[in-house]
């Protein structure tokens, strides 16, 4: 794969001139597709013309960017209520049931599942933002690609599996398959880079190394992995652990099954995610308040894509916790800049003996260790009382290391402020997991 940028036709250079806009213009361009977007649904979709009609808003009164706070929040709850009020597919559909011709769902990590449908050309806008990862990836023309995950219901990876052949990529299917029969496709197919968790890129790591000398993965083909559905693609030690192993740059994600692929890694600027504002309007709101944020807190994402018209979301509540920046990158993009990524989510956060506990922060203290090979995180609640313990699976099946045991505590009391029991478990203890990991469990009392 070439180390240079991949831009290969004129619709190419032309869609990276649209993520390089000054503020102005961008906010122009936003501003007339949200007219249109909000016109349509207010005609077409029952599901916000009914909202409108609650928040007493007249699509009329929308004429651009500026009008955004009129419309009202969407949260998951209210998606969720609207499937179970109008059975399976809900009311977020702007256009007849048979227009509609691709099916995915959640993956239903933190409840009930949404079942989302698109229509063809919802589909290509949802390519078409892939095409922008692939940009900032380096990964165009020529370049094969694995994708190792099950290709089952949740939407996954498969807009990033349709978008490759468009920009002239080799797409490699490899569900179904054992980690060590994908290792070997890998190989055999001489890749360049892969699309998976970053969980998945971490046993993939440990499946190499105990079957291979060490360092061999590091010396294979791929150079690229592009990792999505967690946050450990921005969390540095993280990412650092995948880097090393595979010898290959990582290049971080994030989007959801509600709003389509909205954030991307640019290869000069690791450590965080532009948001693709050419196909989103975004915000970040006080979680607590809905107040606007100011730039460089912490808030909530909110987004409203302009290009997924059959089955939108229009201010959406994400739940993910970010930091955002606006100004010029290296990289000469002009789209806002997600410090350190998606740094937590609002529903994970969990209060246990007064401090926060977000996910992200054990695993980023966790993830320095390298003879942790996997773990768990448990909160139990008895009564009122929560209280936090972490199992570590050691490389080799090692059953005791007092020292590194001690060590992780200590590290783990800095980061959170909190004493945490930690204890190692027999090797192949703890789950392994293709998508999204389960690692941070609240157990009820």
């Amino acid at each position: 794969m070439s180390p240079g940028n991949r831009f290969d036709s004129p619709v190419d250079v032309a869609a990276r001139a649209d993520e390089c806009l000054d503020r102005d213009e961008l906010e122009a361009r936003q501003g007339r597709r949200l007219v249109r977007l909000v016109a349509e649904v207010a005609a077409h979709n029952p599901f916000y013309r009914a909202k409108f009609a609650l928040a007493g808003v007249d699509a009329r009164d929308v004429t651009g960017v500026r009008d955004l706070a009129r419309l009202p929040l969407t949260t998951k709850a209210d998606l969720i209520a609207d499937q179970q009020a109008h059975a399976p597919w809900g009311s977020n559909l702007t256009y007849p049931r048979a227009r509609y011709t691709r099916y995915c769902q959640t993956s239903s990590t933190t409840g009930r599942p949404l079942k989302w449908c698109d229509t063809n050309e919802n589909w290509q806008w949802m390519l078409e933002c892939w095409k922008a990862v692939y940009r900032a990836a380096r990964v165009g023309a020529g370049a094969r690609v694995v994708f190792p995950f099950s290709f089952g219901p949740f939407l996954g990876f498969w807009a990033a599996f349709d978008a490759l052949p468009q920009v002239g990529g080799q797409a490699i299917p490899a569900g179904g398959m054992s980690s060590h029969l994908r290792l070997a496709l890998m190989d055999s197919a001489q890749a360049d880079a892969i699309c998976c968790t970053p969980t998945y890129a971490l046993r993939l790591a440990e499946v190499a190394a105990d079957e291979h000398p060490a360092g061999w993965l590091a010396t294979r083909s791929v150079r690229v992995i592009i990792v999505a559905g967690e946050p450990g693609g921005s969390i540095p030690a993280t990412r650092e652990r995948i880097e090393k192993s595979w010898g290959a740059r990582v290049i971080d994600h994030h989007g959801l099954t509600e709003t389509g692929p909205a954030s991307f890694e640019c290869w000069e600027r690791p450590g965080g995610l532009h948001l693709l504002e050419s196909e989103f309007i975004a915000e970040v709101i006080d979680p607590v308040t809905g107040r606007p944020a100011v730039d460089g807190e912490l808030g909530e994402l909110v987004l409203t894509n302009l290009g997924r018209t059959a089955s939108p979301v229009i201010r959406y509540r994400t739940g993910d916790l970010v930091s955002r920046q606006l100004g010029t990158c290296v990289c000469g993009r002009t789209l806002a800049w997600l410090e350190g990524g998606i740094l937590s989510r609002a529903d994970d956060m969990v209060t246990v003996r007064g401090v926060n506990v977000h996910p992200a922060a054990i695993e980023a203290v966790i993830r320095q260790f390298p003879e942790v090979v996997e773990f768990r995180s448990t909160v139990q609640s008895t009564g009122t009382m929560r209280t936090l313990s972490v199992e570590l699976e050691l490389a080799g099946g090692q059953q005791e290391n007092p020292v590194l045991v001690t060590h992780v505590g200590q590290e783990i009391r800095e980061a959170l402020g909190l004493t945490v029991p930690v204890r190692v478990v027999a090797g192949g203890t703890l789950p392994r997991f293709e998508m999204k990991a389960r690692r941070f469990l609240v157990e009820q009392g």
